[in-house]
C-alpha cells in the first residue's frame, strides 16, 4: 500500500521537497543562476494550471503546511502560493 493517498499528492511533495533544496542551495551546493532558472521555471509552470488544479495544489499545500513540523519549512509551503504566482498577494 502506498504512503500517499494519490499521485498528485505524490507529486506535490516531491515539487515542494526539490524546491525547498533549491531555496536552500548556497554558492557551493548549486549555481545560483541554474537555481533562479529552477525557480522561475516552476512558477511559470504552476501559472499555467488551471483554475481547478491550482485549487487542488494550493489545498494539498495547505494541507502539508498543516502537517509539517519544521516551523522554516512550514512558512515555505504557507508562502508558497504567492511565491510561485498561483494566488494574488493581498495587497
Amino acid at each position: 500500500m502506498s504512503a500517499y493517498s494519490s499521485l498528485t499528492r505524490a507529486l506535490a511533495e516531491a515539487l515542494v521537497d526539490v524546491l525547498w533544496f533549491v531555496e536552500g542551495c548556497d554558492d557551493d551546493q548549486m549555481n545560483q543562476d541554474d537555481a533562479v532558472k529552477v525557480l522561475e521555471g516552476v512558477a511559470h509552470l504552476v501559472t499555467q494550471l488551471s483554475s481547478d488544479q491550482r485549487t487542488e495544489l494550493i489545498e494539498l499545500l495547505h494541507s502539508l503546511a498543516e502537517e509539517e513540523l519544521d516551523p522554516a519549512r512550514r512558512e515555505f509551503l504557507e508562502g508558497f502560493p504567492v511565491g510561485f504566482g498561483l494566488v494574488e498577494e493581498d495587497s
